[in-house]
């Protein structure tokens, strides 16, 4: 990969896209073993000038207002109303889609961010999560919804650029600990505003509500507004440091089992600048015949991952010995560096530079040993209040992971989450473009870019390619073979990225993209029956060793559900080289109400991909002239956007 020009897949473009699905599949699964998404490196440089100067120099400079100078970091870096500004100065960016889940590796093409475009405008999608709750009825968003959504964004910046208020706790502790002045503690009237806002916003979109990050920084408005007043100054640092540590070891938890394992290889294989191709190749068996987890990349995953996630963490909660919590700050901040440097698809930049920070801020600014540790909380019942908070959502979406998101439920990174693949008849993705928002499908954004339809189409397969090399993945094209004999003339997207462009946000997160999204999406684009079908599949629980999955049409309904056994799914190869997995079902429609053209499901039908069944292209015609005059490997040179691969 060069600094303008990425590294597009060696593949023809003349014929590529009349190949079978499995062929195409496992082509580009293979070049993403070496390139990843083969990003120009300009596009990573955007991403790093961005957390770099909008995030964290703007951020600092607006979180030592009336405290010092940005540049005196000696002063201001465990300032408490700093700490908690910084937090506020995140979830405005989360807010705005300036941070996590922008641009082109996420999808977002041109325009680059979703959120405040899309959540400012009338009409654009909203998806509530609760249907009994009074007030919330509807897809679409309204005046209402607009309202109170710039009224979040105004108490946010009231919080960040109001003076703070004294606090006689904090001035004798910074003056008697670290002799400078005390700057009080930041004002919770837009606290609680905010927090108002957040959750009405909430119950009429969930969506929203996550991509502002209510599972990380939600608690830590409530502690900051109510635990200085209801308990102590200390008590509210130590219910930060409880959900830092939460966050972390929640997440390591939800690395247990056989999904994580199958998350490392292909993130790591989308490092742009220092794995080098060696060790990109040793994470998988024996590349690129076999691209199923090496023992170097479950060595990385749960002992370079897994355990040291959950051992730091609780060193750094219970440490007394400052070597002890120096140390484990420092490997935290490197664990965190890490995750940047692999430029995950979510691009969660901005939250791993806030913890890597906080490790040092919280633990070290306020030690345990000095009257901040979980024993020094002055209430017990306080104490039990902070944990309910903090573990509640965790444990039952661990649990039930069908009633909470896999963000409140702490997995993130796990590979253990929701997801789904729309599948198009020929021409029904242009069905989309009836839907509000300020963006196109990415398919025409692409080609509004310069892109030939060719290229656009290989580009946007690298990620169904993608998520065949996760671990639901290969459950999830299963499904299309053993349900979908018109498989090959389909049109088939990864449903994370779609959503971006449909609802202006997704995190990986399958509640946003799955069965949930398409009573908005019927409402407005009214597919014909087998117009739009969907393959989706449930995390799995952290008590079983199955995940349950369903095959839904956007017009009609349930088609089909069931569950799947994990460990059958995880030995696949990407390409289901062993055809697909077994798919034992609970439910399955009588042939006589399936769409009409879908009516003739075989599993005898994975055969027929080895006699080469035409695929039908849309487009056919164009894309076969573009084809001509694209020659064969060679990358789009346009640098603005990642589609350059």
């Amino acid at each position: 990969m060069g600094f303008k020009e990425g590294h597009f897949p060696p593949v023809d473009p003349a014929t590529f896209l009349n190949s079978p699905l499995q062929t195409r599949v496992r082509a580009l699964a293979q070049h993403w073993g070496e390139y990843g998404f083969g990003t120009a490196r300009n596009i990573n440089v955007i991403y790093i000038f961005k957390i770099v100067v909008l995030y964290a120099l703007a951020g600092v400079a607006v979180a030592t207002i009336g405290v010092s100078a940005f540049w005196e970091v000696n002063i201001w870096w465990n300032d408490p109303i700093v700490y908690q500004r910084l937090v506020v100065w995140t979830v405005l960016l989360e807010a705005l889609n300036l941070a996590g889940s922008w641009g082109p590796l996420a999808g977002k093409f041109k325009p680059m961010m979703g959120g405040f475009l899309f959540y400012s405008k009338l009409g654009t999608i909203r998806v509530r999560p609760f249907s009994w709750v009074p007030g919330t009825a509807g897809h679409t968003r309204t005046g209402l919804d607009v309202t109170l959504y710039y009224a979040f964004l105004i108490s946010l910046v009231a919080a960040l650029v109001l003076p703070g208020v004294p606090n006689a706790e904090v001035t004798a502790w910074m003056s008697d600990t670290w002799g400078k002045a005390g700057h009080g503690l930041i004002n919770t009237v837009p606290l609680f505003a905010a927090m108002a806002f957040w959750l009405l916003l909430g119950l009429r979109d969930k969506i929203f509500f996550l991509a502002a990050r209510a599972e990380q920084y939600l608690p830590l408005f409530l502690f900051f507004a109510v635990l200085p007043t209801l308990g102590t100054f200390a008590d509210m640092i130590i219910a930060g440091k409880l959900a830092i540590v939460t966050s972390w070891v929640g997440a390591a938890v939800g690395k247990f089992g056989r999904h994580f394992t199958l998350v490392i290889p292909p993130m790591l294989s989308n490092t742009p600048f220092w794995a080098p191709k060696w060790l990109k190749r040793s994470m998988y068996r024996n590349f690129p015949d076999d691209m199923r987890p090496s023992k170097v990349a479950s060595l990385t995953a749960h002992v370079l991952g897994t355990i040291v996630e959950i051992a730091a963490p609780l060193a750094l909660l219970f440490s007394t010995n400052s070597t002890v919590t120096w140390a484990a700050a420092i490997l935290m901040a490197c664990f965190c560096l890490f995750i940047i440097s692999t430029f995950p698809l979510a691009v969660p930049l901005e939250w791993n530079v806030l913890f890597g920070y906080l490790g040092f801020a919280l633990f070290l600014g306020f030690p345990a040993q000095a009257g901040f540790s979980v024993g020094d909380f002055s209430s017990p019942v306080l104490l039990i209040g902070v944990l309910v908070i903090l573990l509640f959502f965790p444990i039952l979406g661990n649990v039930r992971p069908d009633k909470v998101s896999f963000l409140p439920s702490l997995r993130q990174y796990s590979g253990n989450w929701a997801t789904a693949l729309y599948t198009f008849t020929p021409g029904a993705e242009a069905k989309l473009n009836a839907v509000t928002r300020p963006s196109s499908n990415q398919i025409d954004q692409l080609q509004a870019m310069g892109y030939p339809y060719v290229a656009a189409e290989i580009t946007l397969q690298q990620t169904i390619a993608w998520r065949a090399t996760q671990s639901q993945g290969k459950g999830l094209f299963s499904m299309l073979y053993t349900y979908l004999p018109d498989v090959e003339s389909r049109t088939i997207r990864e449903g994370e990225f779609l959503c971006n462009s449909v609802t202006g946000f997704n995190f990986g997160d399958g509640h946003m993209h799955g069965y949930q999204l398409l009573p908005a999406l019927q409402e407005i684009c009214n597919f014909e029956p087998g117009e739009l079908i969907v393959a989706y599949a449930e995390s799995q629980p952290i008590h079983k060793g199955t995940q349950e999955w369903k095959l839904i049409d956007a017009a009609t309904g349930v088609l089909a559900e069931g569950t799947w056994n994990v460990a059958e799914m995880v030995d696949q190869q990407p390409w289901l080289e062993r055809g697909p997995i077994a798919l034992p079902e609970s439910y399955l429609r009588p042939d006589s109400e399936w769409p009409s053209f879908v009516i003739d499901r075989r599993p005898e039908f994975w055969q027929a991909t080895d006699t080469a069944v035409a695929r039908v292209v849309g487009q056919a015609e164009e894309a076969v002239a573009d084809a001509a005059s694209i020659p064969a490997a060679a990358a789009p040179t346009d640098p603005t956007a990642p589609g350059e691969r």
